[in-house]
């Protein structure tokens, strides 16, 4: 890796740079550009560069919503600035202002030790706030666009800036404006409208039995966080240790007149409401479960023994391995179920 000689206080160019340790599968790749850019408001010197003018960058939060099926070829660009501040205070709620290289998980434990409640249910999920739009993140009954006040960005194309509320942000289900136009927009700092009084949720996936364990019957945001903590780490292995993306594969949404017909066939499968009264969410781990995935190895690319929704790298699997291996556990599905499933993360040097 060679760091260029031009560079400002704000910005540090590398050429060839290697990217095992900038994503938490932990493959190998190589970027043939990549900048870290501590301040946005330097993204306009950055753009005006004869490498960058006139290209769509990827943008590398976390690293932990990607999988690299083969080298970039594009410049890579990190956001790096950790500033949090409140930027307005109406009591009952305050609206906090984070940047977008600030990370996700330390960001909801300050908020929480700040007397804020709402994002507790999001904990221990990894990334960075920048990528938290993009994403729609959610987790236990709780997705993060119930929370965005507004997202700032910068346009490659046109040098400007924006600030887009949340009603612009067309948010679904694991899905944003910002992912159906990955090019367009550079997220920047995220504005959030965080409530001091909490309305904890703890009706999904084992919380309120896991803060039972606890001894807690009158539980705060921190005891749920707490829980929540406890509960990803007993299901989701630590990407640190063994190399994944979290959750590799979203649940599928599906008509309810075909959602209806396989619980009829399949009465054991988990149903939810989908978007509306007229679709349904289904489990994508108890699909994949079911065609006996869970705990698969193929060489060093598998599937958790511990969760069948997660892809992981038990050492020196490369992407296209990995991407291979999902995508025979989605055939599967496909076949048995006649449901398709896709990936959560972004897919770099292949496609779906």
């Amino acid at each position: 890796m060679t760091l260029l000689s031009e560079m400002t206080d704000s910005i540090r160019l590398f050429r060839n740079a290697p990217l095992q340790s900038r994503n938490t599968f932990g493959v190998a790749a190589t970027a043939p550009l990549l900048a870290e850019v501590a301040d946005a408001d330097a993204l306009t010197q950055l753009f005006a560069r004869d490498e960058f003018a006139g290209r769509a960058p990827l943008v590398l939060g976390g690293g932990s919503n990607l999988l690299f099926a083969g080298d970039p070829d594009v410049p890579l660009l990190a956001l790096t600035g950790q500033n949090i501040r409140v930027i307005r205070d109406e009591g009952d709620v305050a609206i906090v202002r984070a940047d977008a290289g600030v990370e996700w998980h330390g960001f909801v434990q300050r908020m929480l030790g700040e007397g804020f409640a709402g994002l507790e249910n999001l904990s221990l999920i990894p990334g960075t706030v920048g990528a938290a739009p993009i994403q729609n993140i959610g987790a236990y009954g709780v997705e993060v666009r119930e929370f965005v006040h507004a997202v700032e960005c910068f346009e490659p194309a046109t040098g400007k800036v924006h600030r887009i509320d949340a009603a612009q942000c067309a948010f679904a289900y694991r899905d944003s404006v910002f992912k159906h136009e990955p090019d367009r927009y550079i997220v920047t700092a995220v504005e959030f409208a965080l409530p001091r009084t909490p309305a904890l949720k703890l009706d999904y996936a084992g919380i309120g039995d896991e803060l039972t364990a606890m001894g807690i019957t009158n539980p705060t945001p921190r005891d749920v966080a707490q829980a929540v903590i406890a509960i990803r780490r007993s299901k989701l292995p630590d990407p640190a240790v063994l190399g994944n993306a979290g959750s590799f594969f979203k649940n599928p949404i599906v008509p309810l007149a075909q959602a209806e017909a396989l619980h009829a066939q399949n009465p054991a499968m988990p149903v939810f409401r989908g978007k509306d009264d007229h679709t349904r969410k289904l489990s994508a781990a108890w699909f994949i479960d079911n065609c006996g995935w869970k705990g698969h190895r193929d060489g060093d690319a598998g599937i958790a023994p511990t969760h069948a929704l997660v892809l992981v790298n038990h050492g020196s699997a490369s992407g296209q391995e990995l991407l291979s291996l999902a995508r025979r556990v989605a055939d599967s599905v496909r076949a048995r179920f006649a449901v398709s499933i896709e990936p959560e993360p972004r897919i770099v040097g292949a496609s779906w």
